[in-house]
């Protein structure tokens, strides 16, 4: 049977920023029913005419609690995530409903090697699996490939750069060079690696993005059917 989702309400409990333009909320959601590292939740608006707006959002914590992390990309042209971003305070309470999703998702079960590839905010789900790794105390080997403008908008950049452990990060910067000396440039063939094995892609991000490095991966000789991928335009996940 499927599970009817109901929504509820969540209070921040905690904000931080991330870069300029993005901002993880901790919400305290009560009775959460826990989630699957790569689902989604989403988050409804009411303004006082009534008027409701509704985007859904990646979950970035692992699932080992019952506190929920959305990490959340200003859109210039944005209804929900301007206020998410710059107007929410601790104590404020939303509406919440999840979560949702079970196909983008990862099993701490599994020891197959994990290939994460995100362009921008599309970190988000990836975060959230690499952290549910730990949580397990997998042993599986993971590499994220995460493609930004400049490292000053690379999200959760201080706990990827630490480097967390049996966790590769190599970073595509768009606009400047990487730390790792990396040139300037898009995501490229070499960026990936030819597959020894089978592999699990999880691929997030723009929908240009996510189709070129889906072509990409199938190029090198990844198994098509090992490849998941989640994609977002103007108002969708992250």
């Amino acid at each position: 049977m499927v599970r009817r989702l109901a929504w509820q309400t969540a209070q921040v409990v905690d904000a931080r920023q991330e870069t300029p333009t993005a901002r993880t909320l901790v919400l305290d959601v009560p009775d959460w029913p826990g989630h699957l590292a790569g689902q989604h939740v989403d988050v409804r608006l009411t303004a006082e005419d009534g008027y409701r707006a509704m985007r859904s959002y990646s979950i970035a914590s692992a699932p080992d609690g019952g506190r929920v992390e959305i990490t959340v990309q200003r859109l210039v042209v944005g209804e929900v995530s301007p206020y998410l971003v710059d107007g929410v305070s601790v104590g404020d309470r939303l509406e919440l409903r999840g979560p949702v999703g079970g196909w983008f998702v990862w099993d701490p079960s599994s020891r197959i090697p994990v290939l994460l590839i995100a362009g921008g905010s599309g970190s988000v789900p990836l975060i959230a699996m690499i952290r549910a790794r730990a949580a397990a105390g997998s042993s599986a080997r993971f590499r994220l490939v995460y493609s930004a403008r400049t490292l000053a908008d690379v999200l959760h950049a201080d706990e990827l750069q630490s480097q967390p452990d049996g966790v590769d990060v190599s970073l595509v910067l768009t606009r400047e060079e990487s730390p790792a000396g990396r040139p300037a440039g898009r995501l490229r063939l070499d960026d990936l690696g030819r597959p020894r094995g089978p592999v699990d892609v999880y691929v997030c991000g723009p929908t240009g993005f996510v189709e070129s490095a889906a072509t990409m991966l199938v190029t090198l000789g990844y198994d098509e059917a090992r490849i998941r991928t989640e994609r977002f335009g103007g108002g969708g996940r992250p």
